[in-house]
């Protein structure tokens, strides 16, 4: 027959132990048969047992004192006591110790069996239940922020902060650096985890249909709603809300929004009745709210509300230290989905990666691995893999200021730092070239020198 469990029996009384041993071998268990404490424990030590039938009173330690030694070594063992009717008192006192269930002397063969039955389905579930647990927690992890820069530290210092708690949070920055996946990782470190994380690009969508993602609407609510429709906070329901790009919605969208996030509260477009929703709010965006506030094009009090914990997620360019680990981290995730064997980028590849500006951050330069991985021989990425600008001089201007800079600066150079040809060769006067140098900081003894 086939197994059905490990029970360990354990009775200081012969008939007791080869009765029980009998009666359960033929019901298909592997059984292990202790004459006392002692040897109990030894067997647990040479083996993993899933359930335990112990006898309360057996010469030296006794069942109850056993049952405790055994479940600090197996606390997912389910121990059974056996005992007579004068000591059922001390056998619920075992319940309430952590035993799983008491049976009394005589034994119903029926009934032992059905009580070990249970424990051990009890056992399994437990058991079954805590690896699904952890393929859940698994699952709903998202990628790590990979960097070691200052900058990132930094904002992984943040969502170990905020994330286990409720607070409203305000990722900015650039887009490509990375804000989504901020958000995924406050939301894996809050409690929340195991509800939904529903995701709202507000810059693709115009206010009408917007406003039905968010609240959801009701039949007939306007033309094409022809059925009653949950919308994203609701679905969200004990989960959060990742508002994404958030500086993009309307004014008019923005005072529902306020509402909601005040109020947790919405009422679906086209209806009147108040829903309450259970969410908590992380918003992203790439443009200066602040500046938006100025214009009047965002709403002072929804900054507020929704900045109350800031995360500025950095640009690629200010933490180019963690090029090479986002460039190694890229490679080894297309070449498993390419089945290529390119393991790593040449010393030169690399020092062309962090030299470049990717202004289009960590996406833009995962973009350039992945293009790379499909044109590029094993086993490794060279230079021309990437098909990729010559970097930039820092000498270069750049700015409309630094040009003019150089260009006033070269003319002076060229006029032999006489200012009265300079600016005839500049056609201005010559206080404004005056102005001009004094502002750029230069004098006739810079020049000299």
């Amino acid at each position: 027959m086939a197994d059905k469990g490990k029970l360990l029996i354990v009775d200081d009384e012969l008939v007791v132990r080869d009765s029980l041993g009998k009666w359960f071998i033929e019901d298909g268990f592997e059984i292990g048969l202790a004459e006392s404490a002692s040897e109990a424990l030894t067997k647990l030590a040479e083996g993993d047992w899933e359930v335990a039938l112990v006898d309360i009173k057996m010469p030296g330690i006794d069942g109850i004192e056993l049952q405790r030694r055994l479940q600090q070594i197996d606390p997912d063992l389910k121990v059974i006591i056996m005992t007579g009717y004068a000591s059922v008192d001390t056998a619920v006192q075992a319940l309430k110790n952590g035993a799983y269930d008491y049976v009394t002397k005589p034994f119903d063969p029926d009934e032992i069996s059905h009580v070990v039955h249970n424990a051990l389905t009890q056992r399994r579930t437990s058991q079954e239940v805590s690896r699904l647990r952890e393929a859940v927690s698994a699952s709903v992890q998202p990628r790590e922020f990979i960097g070691q820069s200052a900058a990132v530290r930094k904002v992984i210092e943040n969502i170990d902060v905020v994330g286990p708690t409720d607070t409203t949070v305000l990722i900015t920055g650039e887009s490509g650096t990375g804000k989504e996946l901020v958000a995924r990782l406050i939301h894996a470190a809050s409690r929340r985890r195991y509800h939904p994380m529903v995701v709202i690009h507000c810059g693709a969508l115009n206010d009408t249909l917007l406003e039905s993602e968010l609240f959801g609407h009701e039949r007939g609510a306007f033309t094409g709603a022809q059925h009653r429709r949950k919308g994203k906070f609701e679905i969200a329901e004990g989960g959060t809300v990742f508002l994404d790009e958030i500086g993009d919605i309307s004014l008019k969208t923005q005072t529902d929004l306020l509402r909601v996030l005040q109020e947790h509260e919405i009422s679906r477009v086209g209806g009147n009745l108040p829903i309450k929703v259970d969410f908590r709010c992380v918003a992203a965006t790439h443009k200066d709210l602040e500046a938006m506030i100025e214009t009047g094009q965002f709403r002072l009090d929804l900054y507020y509300r929704l900045n109350v914990f800031h995360i500025k997620v950095p640009p690629l360019r200010e933490r180019r230290e963690d090029i090479p680990l986002l460039a190694d981290h890229f490679v080894r995730k297309f070449s498993l989905a390419m089945n290529k064997r390119i393991q790593r980028v040449t010393p030169a590849a690399m020092a062309i990666l962090q030299q470049q500006e990717w202004r289009g951050n960590v996406r833009e330069l995962e973009n350039a691995v992945e293009r790379a991985m499909v044109v590029a021989r094993e086993p490794e990425l060279v230079e021309e893999d990437f098909p990729l600008r010559p970097p930039r001089p820092s000498s270069e201007p750049r700015t409309v200021e630094e040009v003019e800079r150089a260009h006033i600066l070269r003319v002076l150079e060229e006029c032999g730092a006489n200012q009265t040809r300079a600016a005839e060769v500049l056609d201005i006067d010559r206080v404004t070239l005056h102005n001009k140098l004094k502002k750029y900081g230069w004098t006739k003894k810079t020049s000299e020198s």
